[in-house]
């Protein structure tokens, strides 16, 4: 039975299990603070020592903020400053992680082949039914997007990084930090604005909201937003990576143009 390493990377944690085909999880996820600086080195020393910590896998699922196309990292939002989100933007990391090519490193580091997506993508193969078009928006440090057709991933887009309102990018108007200066209760109507303003951008058959924060939305702006709105489990940052390697009817499809070759 072919197991899957699954680590889910973002701008405060980095969590890790191993799970098996079916998608039970083989020991209890780990959790450690992302170090800060974080030069790509380090992340993948991190990666790598956090994975030691649990049982041998036959393959890694790594998800992470940012751009990536094909394993390469184009930009990552957190990990280019110097102390954390929103703090200041170091211009030697900027430097050190565009062009990254995680998967390859991490491949090398970790003996095994290695599937390296945009963190809200993983999350996304573990929650859509691959049927229609459907939208995954995670909230946390930050939000993250991931768009499926028909279960097939289409290819990423930084929403996170658009203007929204009064200056600001999607990442910080309905990020972590807003969410505690305003409340849970005043960030909810945020999030729900953000929901409607988007309807008629993407006309989506589900929209998936995911994410640590996403448990934090009232009832209330909840039933709101309409009933093809989804609140899923955090946990599918870590669930999603076995789904993103599959390849069959009924499932996700399309996964194979991002696999380790």
């Amino acid at each position: 039975m072919t197991t899957t390493l699954t680590i889910d990377c973002g701008g405060g944690g980095i969590k890790a299990s191993v799970l098996d085909e079916a998608g039970t999880m083989r020991a209890r996820p780990l959790r450690v603070p992302t170090p800060y600086p974080l030069p790509p080195a380090l992340f993948v020393k991190t990666l790598v020592e956090l994975g030691g910590r649990l049982p041998t896998a036959d393959r890694v699922t790594v998800g992470m903020p940012g751009m990536l196309r094909h394993g390469v990292v184009v930009a990552t939002p957190h990990y280019v400053t110097r102390a954390g989100p929103r703090t200041r933007v170091d211009p030697d990391l900027v430097a050190e992680w565009a062009g990254f090519d995680a998967r390859t490193a991490l491949a090398e580091a970790f003996g095994t082949p290695v599937l390296v997506l945009n963190d809200a993508e993983v999350h996304g193969a573990g929650v859509v039914a691959g049927t229609g078009l459907e939208l995954v928006l995670t909230l946390g440090t930050g939000l993250g997007c991931a768009l499926f057709d028909g279960g097939v991933l289409a290819p990423h887009l930084e929403l996170s990084q658009a203007p929204v309102r009064w200056g600001m990018s999607y990442d910080t108007y309905v990020g972590e930090h807003e969410r505690r200066r305003l409340g849970d209760a005043f960030w909810s109507r945020r999030v729900r604005g953000v929901v409607d303003g988007l309807r008629p951008v993407f006309l989506w058959d589900r929209l998936y909201l995911g994410g640590g924060n996403s448990r934090l939305i009232r009832p209330e702006q909840l039933a709101r937003m309409g009933d093809d709105v989804v609140v899923v489990p955090n946990t599918a940052g870590i669930l999603g990576g076995v789904r993103a390697w599959t390849v069959r009817d009924g499932g996700p499809p399309g996964w194979e143009h991002s696999r380790s070759r």
